[in-house]
């Protein structure tokens, strides 16, 4: 292995040649303390930057034994280690010449806590951290003192004073180890207690804005406090016992005015499948890890999918047990979107009225004897909701403000006022009596199990011109995947930009590694979870990349559905 003083003197060497003498420097460097890999450098002072990784041993790091003594709690080390890289790097950061030259950056994880391959902590206490440099350039020249300064004063200075333990508040370190041990424990105990979610009392939910999901601030914040009916209190590792509000499994309601906070509670319940950083103000609000955010999409494409429970007998007899569809509505999106998620194993559907598609939610009397039902080929998700609860054991927590039909199907309602939240089921029930609708049930025939899916292997493709991977994410909210872009703005809980290229390269996995024998939906995506349980995210690829951030199968499969040339059998 070279020596650092060696890289020193080989930068002074390269120093003005062409760009691409950078290669010399592709391989480990010991720093004495710590060993960084150079492990791709850039072909132009323009290109995607040079990937570095850096090594320390437990005793150099010198994180104490309870930081990393438990899985999540070493996740919970790593995504603070994460956050202080991130922003020591981009203060450091400074124009160096040409492109990229000089831009030091680490992925920043953001609220979240998940396991990324931007920094990796072991049990023992080893730390990989990765991150990219803008190699310094004059033109397209090296610039080598600049590139010194680069590898000998800042590098080391950013590794030293955010992975080493003694460069951080001990107290800070365990907080957020302990955080995220908690916050995992609280969710395991979800099903034990029959709950879909549990949002703690004085979480703060609002956020700052729609592009910014730090906690909003402020005298006006309220506090989230249970209904005294609603409080559950369970005991945690760390922090004891945390009291705050269940939601049940079954059918919830969330009720309300406009602008009281209903749909500020539902996105907490959306992220809460995911863990969150200290001070986030979500840390103990948590849902089960496979409950799905359902939202109609216009213009989505469905393939293969068989929406026949919500809506048949289309004009013209088109059959929809096998639905295909270039320019789906807003019914048929939200119907495939709930086959979609029960196909991949959601056991709740987390919905809100104002991104829902109206007429597949309900169908009045008045609209009923207007539009007779052999003229309605939809049946509307109130007719479905208790099916799918007594049937398959799917719940359903739904924003609703506009229709009291759903009174008749809920089990609990929780009514948002000023942002606090007040049990009002038995006032409900009473209110669903007192004014019954005279609704006719819209359910033709029972809900049947979906017959399973076979993914054509071939029309999942990786491949763009000469390349044979070909994966890019140019904003969060799109997927470009060999020729084709798939849209997943309307994938809510897809919250990071790294969780979308991790999907990205999974999804080239099954197109180019995928054993030719696993076709079915299911069976494709335990593939991948075991690919990603046995080997990381780094299993996915076979490039070191630093910024892959965990997802769930539910997201996955979101992606694969939306990927307009797919087929299946």
């Amino acid at each position: 292995m070279r020596h650092h003083h060696d890289l020193t003197r080989l930068l002074g060497e390269i120093d003005g040649r062409g760009y691409r003498s950078y290669r010399s420097l592709a391989g480990p460097w010991d720093f004495g303390d710590f060993v960084l890999h150079v492990d791709h450098v850039q072909g132009d002072p323009y290109a995607a930057p040079t990937r570095l990784r850096v090594h320390l041993l437990p005793d150099v790091a010198g994180l104490p034994s309870t930081s990393c003594a438990s899985p999540e709690r070493a996740t919970g080390t790593a995504a603070f280690l994460a956050r202080a890289f991130a922003r020591a790097a981009h203060a450091a950061s400074r124009n160096r010449g040409s492109g990229r030259s000089g831009a030091i950056r680490m992925m920043h994880p953001g609220q979240l806590v998940l396991p990324t391959t931007a920094i990796r902590v072991s049990p023992g206490g080893e730390i990989e951290g990765r991150f990219t440099v803008g190699l310094p350039a004059r033109g397209r020249r090296i610039d080598g003192a600049e590139a010194r300064h680069l590898f000998q004063r800042d590098v080391p200075h950013l590794v030293r004073e955010s992975f080493m333990a003694g460069a951080h508040a001990p107290e800070e370190i365990e907080r957020h180890a302990a955080t995220n041990e908690d916050a995992t424990a609280l969710r395991y105990a979800l099903d034990r207690l029959g709950l879909v979610a549990f949002v703690g009392d004085g979480a703060r939910l609002p956020r700052r804005s729609g592009v910014d999901d730090r906690p909003l601030e402020g005298p006006d914040v309220v506090p989230f406090r249970s209904p005294e009916p609603r409080r559950v209190t369970i005991e945690l590792p760390n922090r004891g016992s945390v009291s705050g509000m269940g939601v049940p499994e079954g059918i919830t309601l969330i009720v309300g005015g406009g602008f009281h906070g209903k749909s500020t509670l539902l996105r907490a319940l959306q992220s809460g499948v995911y863990n969150h950083r200290p001070g986030d103000g979500r840390e103990y609000v948590v849902t089960r890890g496979d409950a799905v955010k359902i939202r109609a999409e216009d213009g989505r494409s469905i393939t293969g999918t068989d929406i026949s429970g919500f809506i048949d007998k289309l004009p013209l007899g088109e059959p929809t047990t096998a639905f295909t569809t270039q320019n789906a509505s807003g019914s048929t999106s939200q119907a495939a979107a709930i086959v979609e998620a029960l196909e991949a194993g959601a056991s709740a559907l987390l919905i809100d009225e104002d991104t829902s598609a109206t007429n597949f939610m309900i169908r009045d009397r008045r609209m009923q004897t207007l539009v007779p039902a052999e003229g309605e080929p939809i049946t509307p998700f109130v007719d479905r909701a208790r099916e799918l609860y007594v049937s398959l054991g799917v719940s359903t927590v739904l924003v609703v403000g506009g229709s009291g039909d759903y009174l008749d199907v809920a089990d609990h309602v929780i009514r948002m006022t000023d942002y606090v939240p007040e049990d009002v089921t038995d006032a409900a029930r009473r209110v669903a009596e007192a004014f019954p609708t005279g609704r006719l049930s819209e359910a033709s025939r029972p809900l049947a199990p979906t017959a399973p899916r076979s993914v054509v292997r071939s029309t999942v493709r990786a491949t763009r011109g000469r390349r044979l991977r070909h994966v890019r994410v140019p904003d969060r909210r799109t997927l470009l995947l060999g020729e084709d872009t798939i849209d997943l703005s309307c994938v809510e809980q897809l919250e990071l930009e790294g969780q979308v290229r991790a999907v990205g390269e999974a999804l080239a996995w099954i197109a180019q590694e995928l054993d030719p024998e696993v076709t079915d939906v299911a069976d494709v995506l335990r593939a991948v979870e075991a690919v990603v349980s046995s080997a990381g995210l780094d299993g996915l690829t076979d490039r070191l990349m630093g910024d892959l951030v965990a997802f769930r199968p539910l997201e996955l499969a979101s992606a694969l559905n939306r990927l307009r040339t797919l087929r299946v059998r």
